[in-house]
């Protein structure tokens, strides 16, 4: 399924301070974000999330769940979403939709070929042994799925061919890991998007990732985003992991992650993307933020070596 958000779009719109050089969403209605401490029992951690932000919502099937996974070799042990979140998720999402068809989806990139990371961390054994039990659901590379074009006219996407099983689908959970970037400064929920795209050869869209993000984040709008701050990164790939100890759950990518950039210690009002992405209606800059106190789970994260100017604002 495509989500232009025309409406959205239309109604959200960015005002530049020029005294500050900030920006500020006007038009969003204010959300909720879950923050909730998290060390050892992820889905004890992840039911009251849910519940904090009052369920998962009405979810249509088949329903797309995009884990981060950047690396076909993860020397830190977190640049890759580990496939028992996924199963937490899973287990919780069959409780409300025993019925549910799920689709566990990544693609090819310069670091990692999809099939063998699949396997290398456990999510083909995972999928086999729950289709095994009867449950519907499946592995794909996004890489190796037909193309369908689209319609859709974007900031630098423009009518792109884009794998037909997520242009079939219900919806889409990004379930992405609290690290720092070189190019967007933060990656959460929002930059998650962008292992979508069914090249191997992402580095083509990087003088441009800005605009990219967004696009793929206004054609599949995310139901749910989650983010594992349990560890975050200071890195992609590699790097230092840093204690965070906390899950973060909304209904909105950006105010997701404009959450976790604050418990990492950034201002989210500096980071490009995020807030591209909330004068589109994704969500909000300073949302309502339920369970865990914010102040409680900062860790000063370092910046990016390198980190590009246009990633940041002000």
């Amino acid at each position: 399924m495509i989500y232009t958000l025309t409406d959205e779009k239309r109604y959200a719109r960015v005002i530049k301070d020029n005294t500050r050089g900030s920006y500020f969403s006007m038009g969003y209605v204010m959300d909720t974000v879950a923050l909730v401490g998290c060390k050892d029992n992820f889905k004890e951690a992840l039911e009251k999330a849910i519940n904090l932000i009052g369920g998962l919502g009405d979810l249509c099937f088949p329903l797309i769940l995009k884990p981060n996974m950047c690396s076909g070799k993860d020397v830190t042990g977190h640049a890759n979403v580990e496939v028992g979140v996924i199963g937490a998720l899973v287990d919780r999402i069959l409780e409300d939709n025993p019925e549910a068809s799920l689709r566990i989806v990544e693609s090819n990139s310069v670091g990692k070929f999809a099939n063998k990371a699949f396997t290398r961390f456990g999510y083909r054994t995972y999928v086999d042994e729950l289709s095994d039990r009867g449950i519907d659901i499946s592995l794909h590379n996004l890489s190796k799925e037909p193309l369908v074009p689209t319609d859709y006219d974007g900031y630098y996407l423009k009518r792109p061919e884009m794998p037909s099983l997520l242009m079939d689908a219900g919806g889409l959970i990004s379930v992405a890991l609290a690290k720092t970037h070189g190019l967007t400064f933060v990656t959460g929920a929002l930059k998650n998007l962008f292992g979508l795209l069914p090249s191997k050869g992402k580095g083509i869209y990087h003088p441009e990732i800005h605009k990219v993000i967004l696009d793929l984040n206004l054609i599949f709008r995310s139901r749910l985003s989650l983010i594992d701050g349990r560890v975050g990164l200071e890195g992609v790939v590699k790097g230092t992991p840093r204690e965070l100890g906390c899950i973060i759950l909304g209904r909105n990518p950006a105010s997701v992650d404009a959450t976790m950039a604050r418990v990492m210690g950034f201002d989210p009002m500096r980071i490009r993307h995020i807030v591209e992405a909330v004068g589109h209606g994704l969500g909000s800059l300073d949302p309502v933020v339920v369970g865990s106190d914010v102040g409680s789970h900062v860790v000063e994260f370092r910046e990016a070596k390198g980190l590009k100017a246009n990633a940041v604002l002000g």
